[in-house]
């Protein structure tokens, strides 16, 4: 069987920040990185579509750049 792809916004900057507790690479949060592949589609989409925002709080924060 061919092996499908799984969506992910990893970008292979993988650093959780202690205060939010968001990767300061794509903004998940480390439990949703460690089972990400258990999520559906459905709830992989609507994690991504929250990761906006969390980056943004992050460059409140000062922890990336805008």
């Amino acid at each position: 069987m061919p092996h499908s792809s799984i969506k992910s916004p990893c970008i292979k900057v993988c650093a959780i920040d202690g205060q939010t507790g968001y990767c300061l690479g794509c903004a998940r949060t480390l439990k949703e990185v460690a089972t990400w592949h258990r999520f559906t589609d459905s709830e992989r989409d609507e994690i991504i579509s929250t990761l906006s925002k969390r980056k943004e709080t992050l460059v409140q924060l000062g922890k990336l750049n805008a």
